[in-house]
């Protein structure tokens, strides 16, 4: 599958860097030519031999060693190589990046390349959520590099949190989809067949996107709301991003971290939300109106907390705009949008009314009630509902969710560019 493919791979060091040895493991018998860069911090972790005899590569680790492959080793690799990737990327490592130092393998190769590039980081939580971090993550995506999230779990600490590094089996369906070689069950050794890598195919345009709830308050205090977290609309932005697109993320209240290389706009009440959207919705390529914005407000807000003297309180309350479907009268030619419909019954019916309603595209329709569909899951199961027809999936994570969303936005987008 990756006979003739040549793949860096940069192992710095974090605690996770033993996994790196399976990703190594799983490129090499996909046929790949695999070549290991080490900081000096990770032979201490994993020894250079390991990856020595696994890709049949000397392993880099001296800048000033011995050059194998030419006149300036790492001049040589550059021009070879079809991908690198950089798993673990310590939070020392993606800061070395972000800011263009070149004092050893990686770092010296990654300002060389001239193919794609994948960063899967890990540390600890505390520090992949740190600004810093975050910031040099965006000044890689800017570069059009692949990130991926680290996973939720037990860390080195023995602390719970985001920070594992994504199991090797994922990192190299990634690095598939770059190589535009992922096919079902490919980098578990299975079928070869070759699907069409969507890496990058939103290079270019300018994706909106909506996430989470919206609160409504009624005094300083208290406020009106529902459940979403904005878990489905963060994996879209994510999406979007790792896609080659400009993404703006409008968002209400959570607890979630925004995606590395997009821009993030926090609202808090619909109205708010609103306006954002009408900033940002003139100069999009594709809306995906995700959040679940409070359908009511309560109709005047206490200046001072509501005390709890009485035994019932009656709160009036009126109707908040709706913003998918004002984004829709003002859809220009050539633009899509994405509605979305959470309900409880009718699920279709619901959302064809909404697909007119809203002058959507399509709707992406989903039955809360349904175990995994709810709101806070990590999964979804969706009906996309059409002018002509509808498209049900089966269950599958939040991210699987959102590129199925994008490849049928990216499809109606191509259409209407190539009319």
């Amino acid at each position: 599958m990756l006979q003739g493919k040549t793949v860096l791979l940069g192992v710095s060091g974090g605690i996770a860097a033993y996994k790196a040895v399976e990703i190594c493991s799983r490129l090499v018998k996909l046929g790949a030519e695999v070549h290991v860069l080490m900081t000096e911090a990770a032979t201490r972790l994993v020894a250079p031999l390991t990856f020595q005899a696994i890709s049949g590569n000397p392993v880099k680790v001296d800048l000033m060693g011995e050059q194998i492959h030419g006149h300036v080793d790492h001049v040589t690799l550059t021009h070879r190589a079809d991908l690198l990737i950089i798993a673990p990327a310590t939070a020392n490592t993606i800061a070395r990046l972000a800011g263009g130092h070149a004092g050893d393998w990686i770092t010296v190769t990654a300002l060389g390349v001239r193919c794609p590039v994948l960063v899967a980081p890990a540390m600890e939580a505390e520090m992949y959520a740190n600004p810093l971090t975050q910031r040099n993550l965006r000044i890689l995506a800017e570069l059009g590099w692949t990130i991926m999230e680290p996973e939720e779990g037990r860390l080195a600490s023995g602390l719970m949190g985001k920070g594992r590094l994504p199991e090797p089996v994922k990192i190299v369906e990634k690095a598939l989809e770059l190589l535009g070689a992922a096919g079902p069950g490919a980098a578990d050794g299975g079928s070869a067949k070759t699907a069409a890598a969507h890496a990058r195919d939103l290079a270019g345009r300018r994706v909106l996107v909506t996430a989470g709830t919206t609160w409504e308050p009624f005094d300083p205090v208290r406020f009106i709301g529902n459940r979403s977290t904005g878990k489905m609309g963060y994996a879209v932005a994510a999406a979007a991003a790792a896609r080659g697109a400009e993404v703006v993320l409008v968002h209400g209240p959570t607890s979630l971290e925004p995606p590395a290389g997009v821009r993030a706009v926090a609202v808090e009440s619909c109205q708010q939300m609103l306006e954002a959207c009408l900033r940002e919705f003139p100069g999009c390529d594709i809306a995906v109106a995700a959040a679940a914005p409070a359908d009511y407000r309560p109709a005047t807000v206490a200046s001072e907390k509501i005390k709890k003297e009485r035994d019932e309180l009656t709160i009036t309350l009126v109707k908040n705009p709706d913003i998918i479907a004002e984004l829709g009268r003002r859809k220009r030619p050539g633009q899509v949008t994405v509605a979305f419909a959470a309900e409880t019954e009718n699920l279709v019916a619901s959302a064809r009314q909404k697909l007119v309603s809203k002058n959507a595209d399509f709707v992406v329709a989903n039955d809360v009630t349904q175990e995994g569909a709810g709101f806070g899951t990590e999964t979804n199961r969706v009906t996309f509902v059409f002018p002509d027809g509808l498209e049900e999936l089966p269950l599958m994570s939040k991210r699987e969710v959102a590129d199925r969303i994008l490849d049928r936005a990216a499809a109606l987008l191509g259409a209407r560019s190539d009319a």
